[in-house]
């Protein structure tokens, strides 16, 4: 089996080095193909104002000054000698659950990889707080995602699907349960923008989370990393609200209506 890894915290990353070493109890046929630098935050954006270099650091392990969706389609048209199997991206540092999803990089290489048609799974490490000084717990995805890897290869995925594997904040022994879970939302406000002065009297911004304890809903992911739970997420890129289409088909469906054009 061919693998891909890709992650938006940078080839440098020791989340990607925990990564590796997951794929490499899975097979021996690993490919890297990473940032340069950390792209959190970037989600799905691709670099179109300027070119894109690729460095190399060896027998199948490369960077690219770009985002990991750009990653991903170099890595499958360019990089590498064939196809992957699978795409793994991550580990994240730092949990990918409720909104986060669709602002993610981690997760964003994974949906490149699927709609490349090629099963891909995204995954996260959670944090007890998001501080250079805690020291993520990246045995306890070590050890845990390669079974889980393995089962869910194991089965037949529906066409456009991601897997979304988020690791609680706990060592290996006091992880819970693994629950398959439901994409959860937090409270609005969470994100927000902190106002500082520069040296030269200059307002600037930094984005910023307020992380205040909420209440999160049974079977949600948010609700599995409060549990120390593994939570298993099964994501699509399809934005269609469905419910409204067929409301909206009955208002506007037909001849456009008249009115003011302008």
């Amino acid at each position: 089996m061919r693998i891909l890894l890709t992650n938006d915290d940078g080839i440098e990353a020791e989340g990607l080095a925990c990564l590796e070493r997951i794929a490499r109890t899975l097979s021996d046929d690993v490919w890297i193909v990473a940032p340069h630098e950390e792209q959190s935050g970037k989600g799905r954006g691709i670099t179109l104002t300027e070119p894109l270099r690729v460095n190399r650091f060896g027998d199948k392990r490369f960077s690219v000054t770009g985002t990991p969706t750009d990653c991903v389609v170099l890595a499958v048209n360019d990089l590498m000698d064939a196809r992957p199997d699978l795409v793994l991206s991550g580990v994240n540092r730092g949990h990918n659950v409720g909104e986060d999803c669709s602002y993610s990089g981690t997760v964003a290489g994974a949906l490149q990889g699927m709609a490349f048609g090629i099963r891909s799974i995204a995954l996260s490490q959670s944090l007890e707080r998001f501080h250079d000084d805690v020291t993520a717990h990246w045995e306890t995805a070590e050890a845990y995602a390669p079974p889980i890897i393995s089962r869910l290869l194991a089965e037949t995925w529906q066409d456009g699907v991601v897997m979304n594997l988020n690791f609680p904040a706990r060592p290996p022994e006091a992880v819970k349960a693994v629950e398959v879970t439901v994409q959860g939302f937090r409270q609005a406000g969470e994100m927000h923008a902190v106002k500082r002065t520069d040296l030269r009297g200059r307002d600037y911004y930094w984005m910023s989370f307020r992380g205040s304890k909420q209440d999160h809903a049974p079977g949600t992911d948010l609700r599995a990393m409060d549990d120390g739970k593994i939570s298993v997420t099964p994501l699509h890129i399809d934005l269609t609200h469905k419910p409204s289409v067929h409301d909206l088909r009955g208002l506007l469906g037909g001849a456009p209506p008249k009115g003011i054009v302008s």
